[in-house]
């Protein structure tokens, strides 16, 4: 079992037009609701290659629910800390020709109560996993400084910690010694004020950022690839050309084949080329983390790694 955190879950809404002109009206020919946020497509990869994953999150009012029935409705297996505002909804405009059109609302507020209810739930579930992702953005009234404690006590309780997340929260993460990093480049660029634009360049700074205590890490890079670094080792995994219908949840996917793959007992650069692999076949579909194994295993066989 692999434990998925999104802190701060949403429905997502995926519209699907023929063509997106600002200041129209549209009518969507394709309409998709699901039980949103990075950690969720981290799940739906996970139960798709036959893991088993438990995700958790805060979630609140008739939205919450709804996130709740959603989930279940995939088989998605949840222990959801309850929150006294609505659950967020974010909206997904995807265009042919085009990648998606994404607008996220920020969240609702938090307690301080809520937060530290969420975070012992956390450590709680964490009992019966060995790994655990943690992935997007804190909503409003949850600190940087919270989550970071929330980390470190997952470090504290020997689980392998895999982050997924960028601006403060990233910051926070990069203080806590043994975790595992995935992160595309600008969101590291941003945060460490470097700029990354290849996969020697990202090398180098996943290297000093393991120099620093974190354990391993995952820079991804768009279409060059992802790079792994753990070890003294770093291995660099491209997937086949596509043709993208949507690129939402792809990172999510990545990371989803990338820990389904570890706690499945592969060596790590096998792991990653089944990252790629996840990643490139959420790109071929509408709706994030929809992914099918078989076409996960044909891209993995077409990867490459150098």
């Amino acid at each position: 079992m692999i434990l998925c955190v999104p802190p701060n879950p949403a429905i997502d809404r995926t519209l699907h037009v023929s063509a997106l002109r600002a200041g129209e009206v549209h009518r969507a020919d394709a309409v998709l609701a699901a039980a949103g946020g990075k950690g969720l497509n981290v799940a739906r990869t996970i139960l798709a290659l036959g893991g088993e994953p438990l995700c958790m999150g805060l979630i609140g009012g008739h939205a919450g629910n709804l996130l709740a029935e959603l989930a279940g409705r995939e088989g998605l297996s949840a222990e959801w800390t309850r929150m006294k505002n609505e659950t967020r909804t974010c909206v997904i405009l995807v265009e042919d020709g085009s990648d998606a059109t994404v607008i996220n609302e920020r969240g609702a507020e938090v307690s301080a109560a809520e937060c530290e209810a969420f975070v012992q739930d956390v450590w709680k579930q964490s009992e019966r996993v060995q790994l655990v992702c943690v992935s997007g953005s804190l909503p409003p009234g949850f600190s940087a400084h919270l989550f970071q404690s929330l980390l470190l006590g997952l470090v504290e309780r020997k689980k392998s910690v895999w982050v997924d997340t960028s601006g403060a929260a990233l910051s926070a993460a990069l203080n806590v010694n043994g975790i595992n990093l995935k992160v595309n480049r600008s969101e590291l660029s941003e945060v460490l004020g470097v700029d990354i634009s290849n996969a020697e360049q990202a090398q180098r700074v996943s290297e000093q950022l393991r120099e620093k205590g974190v354990a391993s890490v995952v820079v991804t890079l768009g279409k060059e690839g992802a790079i792994l670094t753990m070890d003294r080792s770093a291995w660099l995994a491209k997937s086949p050309e596509i043709k993208i219908v949507s690129s939402v949840g792809s990172s999510d996917a990545f990371l989803g084949g990338l820990v389904y793959a570890l706690e499945a007992g592969n060596p790590p650069e096998v792991a990653l080329r089944y990252g790629v692999a996840a990643g490139a076949a959420n790109a071929l579909q509408f709706g994030g983390g929809k992914v099918q194994k078989e076409k996960i295993e044909r891209l993995f066989e077409k990867s490459t790694l150098q």
